[in-house]
């Protein structure tokens, strides 16, 4: 027998993990890449690797069937079915981790796969998808983590509020990062502010954290800008915020 095409049934039902109703109901997720699968694999998620070049327990198809299951213009041969390995907060919570990032209704994948990343790489124990956030396993974000999805506690949840609660409860500070903080991060760190275990929010790039969060958080802390730039992307802010509290925490 040769080589699946995407015409295969099994080609065809991995094809639709690109919607995400399909995504939700099925507990299921398209990793692209040699790199992003063998991450997946180290992790115990995949379900079936799918391959057009030579890879370990491969299921061989054709090029076309991985152009059909890639989204990348020029696919690098090799796409795994993954399991969604999603946790309550409460598990998270217990015991609480030091670092946690919170994305408060990003909508934009790119970003939120790359505050993963950095979260990620920052040592943070968990990262929640907080309130109407995009998907997690969406794949423009599963490759911005660039592997990172299969590293970190990742929490859905829809209810930002419910979130910040359950973190101070546990016993994190949780500090709103935003352009207009009244606290600046430099002053906050020097002053022993980032000792402590805490939980980072962060808002969308185009509207930044609802009034109610930044309300709840225990400080709003901005970036100093010590140059004539207007801001940071969300994702350079993430990593600047995520990488004092990784080093105040050592």
């Amino acid at each position: 027998m040769g080589p699946f095409t995407e015409r295969t049934p099994r080609v065809v039902a991995a094809r639709r993990l690109h919607r995400r109703r399909e995504r939700d109901s099925s507990g299921l997720f398209l990793a692209e890449g040699p790199q992003a699968v063998r991450e997946a694999v180290a992790a115990g998620a995949v379900r079936e690797v799918f391959a057009s070049v030579p890879f370990p327990d491969a299921t061989p198809v054709t090029e076309g069937a991985i152009a059909a299951l890639a989204e990348t213009v020029n696919p690098q041969g090799v796409v795994a079915v993954c399991e969604q390995r999603t946790v309550a907060l409460a598990d998270v919570l217990d015991p609480a981790p030091r670092l946690v990032a919170v994305l408060a209704e990003i909508r934009d994948p790119g970003n939120a796969g790359t505050v993963l990343r950095t979260a990620d790489a920052a040592g943070a124990g968990a990262v929640v998808f907080a309130g109407d956030a995009v998907d997690p396993y969406n794949g423009k974000c599963v490759r911005a983590s660039a592997g990172s999805v299969f590293h970190v506690d990742l929490v859905r949840d829809g209810d930002p509020a419910a979130v910040v609660g359950a973190l101070r409860s546990a016993g994190l500070q949780v500090l709103a990062a935003s352009g207009y903080g009244d606290t600046d991060l430099d002053a906050f760190a020097d002053a022993g502010g980032l000792a402590a275990p805490t939980a980072w929010l962060f808002g969308s790039e185009a509207h930044g954290l609802p009034d109610a969060l930044l309300a709840a958080a225990d400080a709003r802390v901005r970036v100093p800008l010590h140059g004539r730039a207007e801001s940071l992307n969300l994702a350079a802010a993430a990593a600047v915020c995520l990488y004092a509290s990784a080093r105040a925490l050592r």
